[in-house]
């Protein structure tokens, strides 16, 4: 589970078996008693979520926006 970003107390990574076919490009986040996945494109966007309320995701979403390139980017070269 390669991790992409910390950031407090949470941890943005992606699993190194995304499936068959693989999804399209997004993070896991997990922390604070809370889990979600983000899809990064097109735009970051919550695909789903438990623990976190709304202003913890709408950080979450901010924080994968700025950071989106550089997750992108360790998704391509992992995955290839």
């Amino acid at each position: 589970m390669p991790t992409v970003l910390r950031y407090r107390n949470l941890r943005f990574f992606f699993f190194s078996n995304e499936g068959t076919p693989r999804e399209p490009v997004h993070v896991h986040v997990e922390g604070d008693g809370g889990e979600a996945k983000l899809w990064l494109a097109p735009d970051v966007t919550v695909a789903r979520s438990a623990g976190f309320n709304r202003r913890q995701l709408s950080e979450l979403v901010r924080v994968a926006g700025e950071n989106r390139q550089a997750m992108e980017r360790a998704w391509h070269e992992y995955f290839g």
